[in-house]
């Protein structure tokens, strides 16, 4: 990933240093992207693509912070692991749920421990 990557991606707010997160799934879903670019799964140009038809989609709701603009690149990304054939639609929504179950029975404080529907069948 370099630097023209980055500035050639819609409207991804950058300092000097890199990208702006607010929160620590916004930069997950950062690393994600890239990590799958980097694989070969899709080119940055393509990626380009998809973020930038979601937030044409989504620009009618006037909001601006990063907490939105991070909710359109998951959504654009989703979609285009899906459209590619990474994963399902199915296959994501059961790991947000595994992921769902997990965060609500785990105390505070303590690491979430994700149990999918496979392993808890053993």
């Amino acid at each position: 990933m370099n630097q023209a990557q980055l500035t050639a991606t819609p409207s991804l707010p950058l300092t000097e240093d890199g990208p702006i997160f607010s929160a620590p799934w916004q930069a997950q879903a950062f690393a994600i992207t890239v990590r799958l670019f980097e694989g070969g799964h899709f080119t940055w140009p393509e990626w380009v693509q998809y973020l930038s038809t979601e937030i044409a989609v989504a620009s009618g709701a006037g909001e601006d912070s990063l907490d939105v603009y991070y909710r359109h690149w998951l959504t654009a990304l989703e979609q285009l692991v899906t459209d590619k054939g990474l994963a399902s639609t199915g296959e994501m929504n059961r790991r947000k749920e595994d992921w769902r179950r997990a965060y609500i029975n785990t105390p505070h404080g303590s690491p979430v421990e994700i149990a999918t529907e496979e392993t808890c069948a053993d």
